[in-house]
């Protein structure tokens, strides 16, 4: 990969398409996206939302209300399911593990419908993969 950024929907989705295969290729153990701290969306002190990639699961911090608004988008997305939620004590939200047996383009599909449903970022929200 030479690119590990993207500010566009079109960009977003060939950089997380290009990242999962890459990921996948090398067996990595994690491919990481995080979303810019300096997007629009993150002003005010919250911490940017991420999503990781783990072979086949991928993995969201979500508030209650994300979580809600995760499962609704999964209904789209019949080949992926929650495997796991877990809700520390110590932390505000839960940890969701998606099992996502599909291809990379399906994969950065729903990333990129995550990030900007889930997670109701704008479309011009910039992302990058800090890990593969």
């Amino acid at each position: 990969m030479t690119r590990f950024d993207a500010a566009t929907e079109d960009e977003r989705l060939k950089l997380f398409a290009d990242a999962a295969a890459a990921h996948r290729a090398r067996s990595g153990d994690v491919m990481t996206v995080d979303v810019d701290p300096d997007s629009d969306d993150t002003e005010g002190g919250e911490v940017p939302p991420w999503i990781q990639l783990a072979g086949t699961e991928l993995i969201l911090d979500c508030t209650d209300e994300e979580l809600e608004r995760l499962k609704a988008l999964l209904e789209e997305f019949p080949e992926f399911r929650i495997d796991e939620l877990v809700s520390p004590e110590e932390a505000e939200g839960t940890n969701a593990v998606v099992t996502a047996r599909s291809d990379a383009n399906r994969v950065a599909g729903f990333v990129e419908r995550a990030f900007r449903e889930v997670y109701e970022l704008d479309d011009e929200y910039r992302a990058w993969v800090t890990a593969i």
